[in-house]
């Protein structure tokens, strides 16, 4: 079975999506949607750097749900508008369309997304007989997913640290960088990243998913973080980082349970690699596991067509387009890692 799907949105995330659905043996790209004025009436590999797919992008949200897809894959930004990415969700499954998405992270877990939005979500599910689940590489695989596969080699678990450490100098999206995580800003108090419950936000349902996996019950979570200021000028693809304006920051969301301690998230993000020399050294993703036994992991993302964020992008929008198939075969209803079978890419070759 082939199965039919709209991609939603061209971003920095999509435009990876849209040729490797074209590419995928087993889904078959009908559908773009754009928000763009741009953009809407031009072909769907086009937009994305590549050859011509056939598929012509439009803004007809209408259009693309009557065309009776078996899926969409969701990907439009959500960083100012995260009710607007719920109401567009819920519309597509209750037309009868499956979701997966990358857009509003917290997705990843909803039960602790916000009051009420599970309840919506899975009512949205059971009208349409639908599935939905949210994935990516961070939040997504780069911690919650392979973590709860190291997990099951322990008997006893203490703790758990999940940590990204990237470098973002070369990622072009200066809306991200600046507006929202607060680069480039004389005071972190710029940042809606770092914002008291921001990070929370973004990455709580990270903590309570590895939780639940285990069968713990987080009762606290706090944040921390710190921030570096850049010593002279400089440029990063996004954009100048003035002299004395944010140019680094370390922050940590910490699952406690009894006033201890025992799940933390916690990324570390330069934009020099020798600045913070005495902040945790890396490139990528790492997990340490305290208990019995000890598990340490280390994930590091490459690409021959780009730098490590390039390959970050196309991660985050692989780890949802390989579960398309299994989102689909799924019973109704919202969906996590710990919900579905194990799944993998599928090549041809």
């Amino acid at each position: 079975m082939v199965i039919r799907v709209v991609q939603w949105a061209t971003g920095t995330v999509d435009i990876h999506a849209v040729p490797a659905i074209a590419a995928h043996p087993d889904l078959d790209l009908v559908g773009l949607w754009v928000h763009s004025d741009a953009k809407a009436g031009r072909d769907a590999g086009e937009l994305c750097g590549g050859p011509p797919l056939g598929v012509v992008a439009t803004q007809d949200a209408d259009a693309l749900l009557d065309l009776g897809p078996d899926a969409v894959c969701y990907t439009a930004n959500s960083d100012l508008r995260p009710d607007g990415v719920v109401d567009d969700v819920c519309r597509i499954l209750t037309s009868g369309a499956n979701v997966v998405s990358t857009s509003f992270v917290p997705l990843l877990h909803p039960a602790h997304a916000g009051p009420g939005i599970l309840d919506r979500l899975e009512a949205a599910c059971q009208e349409g007989g639908t599935s939905f689940y949210t994935s990516g590489i961070d939040p997504g695989f780069g911690n919650s997913g392979i973590t709860i596969h190291a997990l099951a080699l322990c008997r006893d678990v203490r703790s758990v640290r999940m940590m990204e450490i990237v470098n973002y100098a070369t990622w072009d999206n200066p809306f991200t960088m600046f507006e929202i995580m607060g680069f480039g800003k004389p005071d972190p108090s710029h940042s809606l990243l770092l914002a008291p419950g921001s990070t929370t936000l973004a990455w709580g349902p990270v903590l309570h998913l590895v939780a639940d996996a285990i069968g713990l019950t987080l009762d606290d979570v706090v944040e921390r973080h710190e921030v570096l200021t850049a010593d002279e000028d400089f440029e990063i693809a996004s954009g100048p980082i003035p002299a004395g304006t944010v140019s680094g920051m370390r922050f940590e969301i910490v699952g406690k349970v009894d006033g201890e301690e025992r799940i933390v998230v916690e990324h570390v993000t330069r934009l020099r690699d020798d600045d913070a020399p005495d902040w945790p050294q890396g490139d990528g993703y790492r997990i340490h596991v305290e208990g019995e036994p000890h598990v340490d992991l280390e994930l590091k993302l490459s690409s021959d067509l780009g730098d490590h964020n390039h390959a970050g992008c196309l991660a985050t929008a692989m780890h949802v387009i390989n579960a398309i198939p299994a989102v689909v075969a799924a019973s109704p209803g919202v969906k996590t890692v710990l919900d579905l079978p194990v799944y993998s890419a599928h090549v041809t070759s």
